[in-house]
């Protein structure tokens, strides 16, 4: 058996798993990881170098840093502060997602959530409001930001190279036109249907709710001021050379060693089961992009449009392999497999790439139906408290919503044949 078909097996067995849930989704994404070593596909090294990628020690040193922002009471009186302009679980949605959005059109998606997610998980516990009712907004509205600049995300400036060398011109803002229709609608997506397909569970923290005021102020106010300060090196970060993972993990050392947060409780915040969902779906991407199975599935399905389609079919199977794909491996490889493909198609057509191109980068990004879609929805699983089905009924739609914008104005925008 060829390892592209193992492969292909193994992304099934994890599709199935996790619709079905019968096994946690982690220890299915380490099954998968496991299986692929074993079988020869991956190499032990390249295995377990996915449970410490740059994104899972990210996301551990804003667990820590979220902590103590928790620990401090802080994040409680953050809360406290916003919920007093944002009185209603609506306009609390409308609120994060607006920032949140904004946000990730300039900074790293990734980078934005992660800051944010202690700072949403305290507005909810200080305002009665479900978590899991603002997390996933949360995430999805930091992709949905990051088509509004060429630096939203890495997948943004894949496009951008593709067209220059073809000698056409790109902008700054050469997404926005298609991103911020995008954002605005998926805002108002979820303050009108999206929220009622989540889950509403209750928060730990009301239940038992804490009593901070014995806790000295300057805890709560180094907590504070190492979140800022990690936030201004993730903004900063090509200026002062130091990558956001680093500075997230500088940021949780600093907490312990000022004694912010103890070590017990620092190592007590890390969500094991985010990290082994985070480098067993990391693994899978790993397999699908070097035994060229994810080319595989592009080339068959591409391959059904036949020797002379439509630019618009065109268009309609490369948004929707993209996003098939996207959801499953990492956004930046589905990005960079896809837009070849569709130049490449484009060409034989003899029709101006660029609409296709960026449909590809927006489809690329449009991981929203799987808690492995991208690294954001993987850090809220445990927080919200969701499950694989929270994530493809809240999801879908919003791709769907996607779909119509991009298939509405990109021919608009980008003529085919100008």
């Amino acid at each position: 058996m060829s390892q592209t078909t193992i492969t292909l097996l193994f992304l099934v067995f994890t599709i199935i798993s996790f619709i079905l849930e019968k096994i946690p989704l982690g220890l299915t994404a380490s099954i998968c990881a496991i299986g692929l070593t074993l079988t020869g596909v991956v190499d032990a090294t390249t295995t377990f170098s996915q449970y410490v990628n740059s994104n899972v020690i990210l996301c551990v040193g804003m667990f820590v840093v979220g902590q103590a922002l928790f620990e401090t009471g802080m994040a409680n009186k953050i809360g406290g502060l916003v919920t007093k302009f944002a009185r209603t679980e609506k306009t609390l949605i409308i609120a994060i997602m607006v920032i949140v959005g904004v946000m990730s059109g300039f900074l790293s998606n990734t980078g934005t959530a992660a800051v944010l997610i202690p700072v949403v998980c305290g507005i909810a516990d200080e305002s009665g409001y479900s978590r899991s009712r603002l997390l996933m907004p949360l995430v999805f509205a930091a992709a949905l930001g990051g088509n509004l600049s060429i630096i939203g995300a890495p997948g943004n400036l894949m496009g951008v190279n593709a067209l220059q060398e073809m000698g056409l011109s790109t902008s700054f803002f050469m997404y926005a036109p298609v991103g911020i229709p995008m954002l605005l609608l998926g805002i108002l997506y979820f303050v009108l249907i999206g929220y009622k397909f989540l889950p509403d569970g209750k928060n730990a923290a009301l239940e038992d709710q804490q009593d901070f005021s014995h806790l000295p102020k300057w805890k709560q106010n180094v907590s504070l001021v190492v979140l800022i300060l990690v936030i201004l090196a993730m903004i900063f970060e090509k200026e002062i050379g130091i990558s956001i993972e680093v500075s997230a993990c500088i940021g949780a050392i600093l907490l312990v060693l000022t004694g912010v947060i103890s070590e017990k409780d620092a190592l007590k915040s890390i969500d094991l089961k985010v990290v082994f969902l985070f480098g067993g779906s990391l693994t899978l991407a790993k397999a699908l992009d070097t035994t060229g199975a994810g080319e595989l599935i592009a080339d068959k399905i591409v391959g059904l449009l036949g020797a002379d389609p439509s630019p618009i079919l065109l268009l309609l199977v490369i948004f929707v392999v993209t996003c098939v794909l996207t959801n499953f491996m990492s956004n930046t490889a589905t990005t960079a497999l896809m837009i070849p493909i569709a130049v490449s198609l484009a060409n034989n057509l003899g029709a101006d790439p660029r609409a296709v191109v960026i449909a590809t980068v927006i489809a690329g990004s449009c991981a929203y139906a799987t808690p492995i879609g991208m690294p954001a929805n993987t850090m809220v699983v445990g927080l919200g408290g969701y499950k694989f089905k929270d994530y493809v009924k809240s999801g879908l739609p919003l791709i769907l919503v996607s779909f119509v914008i991009c298939m509405i104005l990109l021919p608009i925008l980008f003529p085919f044949y100008p």
